[in-house]
């Protein structure tokens, strides 16, 4: 079989990545983002990738027509791509919820792919008052205070027409409780906590008492056995509605137990929702009230038709999902694809590069221990702005051919400084933070001077960029090399060291043609490297050169689009089925 996974690097994606690698029916899996992850990490090394952005703005024909490409001669195409962030663009996420969703589906229709899964949720259901366990015919209206609840929703409906109207195509939805790891971590703490909240209290036994709203319940399922779940609706080729959680329901004195004590402390949930509401006023916390609107009225799931039907029973309970998650918040854990990254910087032994080697770290007699150390802190500096840099390369030029592998070179750069920061831990040397900090406030400051504009972007900036950064990783392969050269003495794998320095390379090759693409438009009046350009997909011929399809986010104007009566700018091109014809009463009401 061949399976193409939309949203592959996000949390049930990337789960969905391992558990379709150890499925010997599986031929190929395609694995489809909007940024692409670390491709030489597990377990994204293992799929072919596309990046593709799904929400891209009136491109409607040229996104479905882009997915009809590389779904073509496909068994199998799994739906993943949510956004949960930012909470206050309704229109972005609707657009990448529910049309995006449409996009997916008429794909699938137009590339004759005969089975087409997505991942509903049990914030698709309307609400309940009590913890009678609800099987899959329960209605799926939402709770209209969660646009996470109205988009799940709308997202039903968007599926019930395709069944309608193509009924040789096999749909599958699977709506899952609440799906935790250690890797999505971080991910849990940018989507919903924000910076501002001290995870560190999340270590077991550290929080005196935890404060919960009264009454509440939860479900929860570890993602190794979500993506089960997928591949064995995949394996079967199944059709219809999936619930997926774990046997415990868990109650606050449960989850108090978790965080080690016991002490719990109930609230009146108008009390919760009152703060909340006022914490995310005042951006403090990124959740709104309607997460816990939606955690207080969703019901318990009945899983017994995917017991019954696949063969499907989880491995893990809720409980110990919960607590693997609550350990990953707490040590930083992620994975090495955007929207899993880790937390930076991280306690030791996370490093999500690991570390080989060949024996005994050691810094050996024969060696100066100070200068040795003093050099790895020097590099460890040097990835630190790096990092930085790359990160912003990264959000500026999301509207280019490059961002895809922009994207990918941050993450290979993150995983590159943790494991720097690893090296330096295990053989025992100073780890002198004042200079990575010293680094990062440089990098800070370095970008306010770096066109001699405040106001704006000058179009010369992505030249300097690519310069700046190109002249970084050549410092970095010159450091992956000295490594290279004492790896005996030190008891390093040199063939990790060899690997290090061809993917140094494999990034100067693209920042060398993203150079191009930079100074072929910096000094050209009306031609720029920002979102002000049409989006364009890459191929063969593209400026960039490579073969992936890249769609930018935020386009509003298509080649293709015709000019406006008065010859200004090209009319805008509506999308040719609007969410709100789509969406149920329940969401129009939520919105208002």
């Amino acid at each position: 079989m061949r399976v193409v996974v939309v949203g592959a690097t996000g949390n049930v994606g990337t789960a969905l990545l391992r558990a379709l690698r150890t499925d010997p029916r599986v031929a190929s899996v395609l694995g489809i983002a909007r940024r692409l992850p670390d491709r030489s990490a597990e377990p994204y090394r293992d799929a072919e990738w596309a990046s593709v952005d799904i929400a891209a703005e009136d491109l409607d024909e040229i996104v479905v027509g882009q997915l009809a490409d590389l779904f073509r001669g496909a068994d199998s195409v799994v739906e993943l791509a949510w956004l949960v962030q930012p909470n206050r663009e309704r229109d972005l996420l609707r657009r990448t919820n529910v049309e995006g969703t449409r996009r997916v589906a008429e794909a699938v229709v137009r590339a004759g792919v005969p089975q087409l899964v997505v991942a509903s949720s049990v914030g698709a259901y309307s609400p309940v008052g009590d913890d009678e366990p609800r099987q899959e015919d329960w209605p799926t209206e939402g709770i209209p205070t969660s646009h996470y609840s109205v988009d799940k929703a709308a997202q039903e409906r968007v599926l019930d027409e395709v069944e309608a109207a193509h009924p040789d195509l096999t749909v599958a939805r699977l709506r899952p409780s609440l799906i935790f790891q250690a890797g999505a971590a971080q991910s849990v703490v940018r989507y919903f906590l924000g910076p501002l909240v001290p995870t560190q209290l999340l270590r077991r036994g550290r929080l005196p008492a935890l404060p919960l709203p009264e009454g509440l319940r939860m479900q929860a399922v570890h993602a190794d056995d979500v993506a089960d779940a997928y591949r064995r609706v995949i394996a079967e080729r199944a059709s219809g509605a999936f619930n997926v959680a774990a046997d415990d329901l868990l109650r606050g004195e449960d989850l108090a137990q978790i965080v080690d004590h016991g002490r719990l402390v109930e609230l009146p949930p108008a009390v919760v929702r009152a703060a909340l509401a006022a914490a995310y006023d005042g951006r403090l916390v990124r959740a709104d009230p309607g997460w816990l609107d939606m955690a207080l009225t969703v019901p318990v799931l009945d899983t017994t038709r995917a017991r019954t039907e696949l063969g499907w029973a989880p491995r893990r309970t809720a409980a110990e999902a919960v607590e693997e998650l609550l350990e990953g918040i707490a040590t930083g854990q992620g994975l090495r694809s955007a929207p899993l990254r880790p937390a930076t910087p991280r306690p030791p032994g996370s490093s999500v590069l690991p570390l080989r080697h060949t024996g005994e770290l050691r810094i050996p007699g024969s060696m100066d221990r100070y200068l040795f150390g003093l050099y790895l802190s020097d590099h460890f500096t040097g990835a630190t702005a790096g990092l930085e840099r790359m990160e912003l390369m990264t959000r500026r030029y999301r509207d280019t051919p490059f961002h895809a592998e922009l994207a990918e070179a941050t993450e290979q750069l993150r995983g590159e400084r943790e494991l720097y920061r690893d090296l330096i831990e295990r053989l025992g040397l100073p780890p002198r933070r004042y200079r990575a900090a010293t680094a990062w406030l440089g990098e800070k400051a370095g970008r306010l001077k770096l066109n001699g504009r405040l106001e704006r972007r000058s179009p010369m900036s992505a030249v300097l960029e690519a310069e700046l950064m190109r002249s970084a990783v050549l410092g970095k392969i010159g450091g992956w090399q000295t490594l290279r050269e004492h790896a005996g003495d030190l008891g390093l794998d040199p063939t990790q060291l060899d690997e290090l320095v061809d993917g140094a390379r494999g990034q100067i090759e693209m920042l060398d043609r993203f150079h191009q693409y930079a100074r072929e438009r910096a000094f050209r009046e009306g031609r720029t490297t920002s979102g002000a350009e049409p989006a364009v997909r890459c191929g063969s011929r593209s400026p960039c050169g490579c073969r992936r399809t890249t769609v930018g986010r935020r386009s509003r104007r298509s080649g293709t689009a015709p000019p406006s009566p008065d010859g200004g700018p090209p009319a805008r091109r509506p999308s040719r089925r609007s969410w709100q014809a789509r969406a149920p009463a329940a969401a129009r009401r939520g919105r208002r």
